[in-house]
């Protein structure tokens, strides 16, 4: 009788290798620059996250170049959008061209892949403003500033519904544009942090413990901050000073997350 090879055993370990980053702000006078920093990814990465701002005037034309650089990758390729996608008010287009390559656009939604046998969620959301405390945007007065902490609200939902979606992968990460921590707002004036995040964002991640949450859009900003025991990183390519930062995670075949 022939022997067949033996599969992976529960317990093993593997490790999932994924490049983030954000703010890459996509635009004709740095389309080899882009094309350039996709090629040059690692041949073993298996999963690339982007944390926003892929363009810098929010137009399909600019967001076509990230589609041309995407193209020759063997993995898949999951983003968020950033405040600049937003700025032409053509988000519905931008996503379009973007899924046409075969990027994965999420907002408010988890995406569940296996990576090297491993089970690796994420859920991604822009985000929106807020502030932190104790300098809170206030639910109270006009009705658009009420619209403003609506919207947060609605985010903050979002995010603790993607987590329970999630709950059982080995692997779960939370990808964000704005700031849910203020320790990776350091470096930008104290006066515009309300503008770049909120702290409501961080309940949902202290409540089920990501592995890891990764965001953009502060540029001055700090690269690595805590939610309680979570590492959050802001990626911005201006922050990070490369074109990715570079992560290995590990899990154990057979091991689910927690489930909360």
């Amino acid at each position: 009788m022939e022997s067949q090879a033996a599969g992976p055993e529960t317990g093993e370990v593997r490790t999932v290798k994924i490049a983030t980053a954000g703010d890459i702000h996509c635009r004709e006078t740095n389309r080899d620059q882009i094309l350039e920093a996709f090629a040059g990814l690692d041949r073993d990465t298996d999963l690339v996250l982007l944390a926003g701002d892929l363009t810098s005037h929010g137009t399909p034309e600019e967001a076509a170049i990230l589609a041309d650089a995407v193209e020759p990758l063997d993995c898949p390729v999951y983003t968020v959008m950033g405040n600049h996608d937003w700025h032409a008010d053509r988000v519905g287009e931008i996503t379009e061209v973007l899924e046409g390559a075969g990027i994965k656009v999420l907002e408010r939604q988890a995406e569940i892949g296996v990576f090297r046998e491993v089970e690796v969620g994420v859920v991604g959301l822009k985000g929106f403003i807020g502030g932190f405390a104790p300098e809170h945007l206030p639910d109270f007065g006009e009705p658009l500033l009420r619209d403003v902490y609506a919207e947060t609200t609605a985010d903050v939902e979002a995010l603790d519904e993607g987590l329970r979606e999630i709950a059982t992968c080995a692997i779960r990460i939370v990808l964000l544009h704005y700031s849910p921590s203020q320790a990776t707002l350091e470096g930008e004036p104290r006066g515009i942090h309300v503008f770049l995040g909120t702290d409501r964002l961080a309940a949902p991640i202290l409540q089920h413990g990501p592995a890891a949450v990764f965001h953009g859009h502060a540029h001055a900003g700090t690269f690595e901050g805590r939610i309680d025991e979570v590492p959050v990183y802001n990626v911005s390519v201006p922050v990070i000073k490369r074109d990715f930062h570079v992560v290995e995670m590990k899990a154990e075949l057979g091991s689910p997350g927690p489930i909360h």
